[in-house]
Order: structure tokens, then sequence, then C-alpha cells
């Protein structure tokens, strides 16, 4: 928001001589217990009831959703919102947040939908437009909620979607091409506007940022690098609250170097109160690290998912950690095109047979669900 910008700067030179300390400091305690909306996952497929149910048995608080511009809107101002609809009244039905984020240019605005829209007006325009009619769908008195509210058929709590993510992994050219800071930037500006005539109180997110890719600018940068770009954009910090990132990594020394070097970005950028999101995190269960360094095996996954949580918890005071959303919930079902390690990546199999790294989370948020128990 606008004003949080200005208490950001207010105190930075005390902030970065505080930050300087805090690595030094002792990690908070990792067993104690954490909001239900810190432990997140990511779908790769339709949700059934079993799922969501079983993630709030198992401690999860939190969905984060695809929702891509091209598939919604079939004709200009034609918005076709039913499969997201599914996803929030699953999640609505079990007390779990949503958090979506946003991307993908229709083919008659662009000839890529990894083109964002932020080069001419006619895209900008109809990309406002797109946000707006999600967060009056969605957001606070949103259609949707009136739809399931008290005495309509199928009622449901209200969960209004207060938080929103713009496009996804800006950074890398499987989803932007080119990966360029500035007409991230424009987008950036152009979203909060629009989000925020909806609903002033919105919370805006970064897309989530790939930690390291391998390709060179103007294919990829390195989080760190783009983010660092995107604050030389004056005033952009009005623009958004949270930074997100995907530190996919081998093994957890890789892990610590991507992470805190966007923490540092931010913190030399006098933006400590933006608070960090992990919106992507996973190893696959296939046991092939020579061919795909991010498969390790079923016990392998567990391992690396504990590794993993207890080092981010422990860090998350210093980090201005507010969540990490593990991908994926289910393995990608078989014949669906997805990344080298995207199929094994899941805390169950695609049948929804749990996985040891699922008993391994189930342990870290406490619920009241057994560690070797899937779905009822």
């Amino acid at each position: 928001m606008a004003g949080a910008a200005g208490l950001r700067r207010a105190a930075a030179a005390a902030l970065l001589l505080a930050a300087s300390a805090a690595l030094l400091a002792a990690p908070a305690a990792a067993g104690r217990r954490l909001p239900p909306s810190f432990f997140g996952v990511v779908p790769q497929a339709a949700l059934t009831p079993a799922d969501t149910a079983t993630m709030r048995a198992g401690g999860i608080g939190s969905l984060r959703i695809a929702v891509e511009w091209s598939k919604v809107e079939s004709a200009p101002g034609r918005y076709d919102w039913q499969s997201i609809d599914g996803a929030v009244a699953a999640a609505a039905g079990e007390g779990i947040e949503v958090l979506p984020y946003l991307y993908g240019t229709p083919s008659r605005l662009a000839p890529l939908p990894t083109e964002l829209p932020a080069a001419g007006e006619e895209q900008r325009a109809a990309w406002a437009a797109f946000l707006q009619a999600a967060v009056a769908r969605y957001g606070p008195n949103g259609a949707f909620w009136a739809e399931h509210g008290p005495g309509t058929a199928r009622p449901l709590p209200s969960a209004p979607v207060r938080a929103w993510q713009v496009w996804n992994e800006e950074n890398y050219f499987y989803f932007a091409t080119p990966a360029s800071p500035r007409l991230y930037g424009r987008l950036l500006e152009d979203s909060a506007r629009a989000i925020r005539a909806v609903d002033p109180g919105a919370k805006i997110l970064l897309g989530g940022l790939f930690g390291r890719p391998r390709q060179r600018p103007p294919r990829a940068m390195t989080a760190a690098e783009f983010l660092q770009r995107l604050y030389r954009i004056p005033g952009i910090e009005r623009f958004f609250d949270g930074v997100s990132l995907h530190p996919y990594a081998a093994n957890l020394e890789r892990l610590r170097e991507v992470v805190w070097g966007v923490r540092r970005t931010m913190l030399a950028n006098r933006d400590r109160e933006a608070g960090l999101y992990i919106t992507e995190l996973g190893w696959g269960s296939q046991n092939d690290p020579h061919k795909v360094a991010f498969e390790v095996g079923w016990r392998g996954q567990a391992e690396a998912l504990r590794s993993a949580y207890g080092y981010l918890i422990a860090q998350r005071g210093r980090l201005g950690l507010r969540a990490v959303y593990w991908f994926a919930w289910r393995d990608a079902p078989p014949g669906v095109p997805t990344c080298n390690f995207c199929d094994s990546s899941g805390l169950f199999t695609a049948g929804f047979a749990p996985k040891p790294a699922w008993g391994a989370l189930v342990k870290l948020t406490h619920s009241r669900i057994g560690p070797s128990r899937g779905h009822r």
C-alpha cells in the first residue's frame, strides 16, 4: 500500500544496522506452533472434496491456485470463472485461504501468453479490467460469496481473497518473454492500481521469482538480480506488499544462498517491512538425481522437506518469512505435460497415496491426522 512505503523508509538506517546483527542472532525454535496459513500447497490438477478435507486435517491453511487470463476471458469482457469457482469453493468449505496468481496474455492481445501485457494501452486496459473482475468476484463482498451466502443452494463460509500474486516467475522465459524488470514494474503498478480500486486493503505480491535459472538475459536472470533492477524503478515499492520466491535448489546449502540473496536485496533497498513468501518449493520422489537434480527418491524427498522447512521455520523472523507453499499437492496425472520433476513432486501420488514427505510435513504442522494417513 502507499502508506507502507513511507513506513519502510522511515527507520531505514536503524533497520540496516539491525539487519547485520540479526544475521548473528540465535534461530527461533523450529517446533513452535505456526499459524495454518504458514503452510500452503500448490495443486497440479482439479481438486476433490477429499483433497481439501485432507489438507485441513493435515494442517494446511493456504492454497495457491493459477488464474490463467487466456482461459478465463473467452472474448473481450466475457469471463468464465467456472474452473476457479470450484477451487475457491473447495477451499472455503474447509476454511483454507486462497492465494491466486494471475498470468497468461490472451492470443488476441499478444502472439505469446508469456508476453507481459504492459506494452500497449489495449493490453494494459484489458489486463486491468480482468484483475478488477477477479477481485469483484472473489474479494470482499464479491459476487461469488453472494452466490454462496446463507439461504442459497450451496452456502459457504465467506472467505474473501485478500492477497493477489501478479504473474508467475517473471524473471524466467518459460513464463515471461523477455524477462524485463522494466516491463514487469509497469505491469505491477497497473495491477496494484486496478486491484486496490476494488479492494483498497488488498495485498499485492510479486510473482514467484525463480531462484537461479541457468539462462542469461533477456531469457532469464536470477531472482536477486531481477529484484535489484526492479527496485531501481522510483517508487516501485508502493505497489507491492510482499516478495515471492521459488528457491528450487539441489540441496539445503543452495536453498540458503538463494533465499538470503533475495532477503539481503530487500534489506539493501530499505524494504525490510515487505514480507517474503516462498510460493513454490519442492523436490521430486523419483530417484534420478543425475538426470534431474530435484528428483531424490521417496525418502530423499521427505528428508529434503524436513531440512528445508526446519531451516526456514527457524529463520523465519530474520527472513521476514510469511508462508511456504509446497509444490505440489499431488503428482501430475499421467499424460499431463509438466516440468521435468513436477510429475513426482507431490506429497501424494496422482492416485492419492501418501508419500513419506506428507508424513514429514504433518509432523511440522502438529496436525490431528496421522502422518501415514491420506484421503478419507
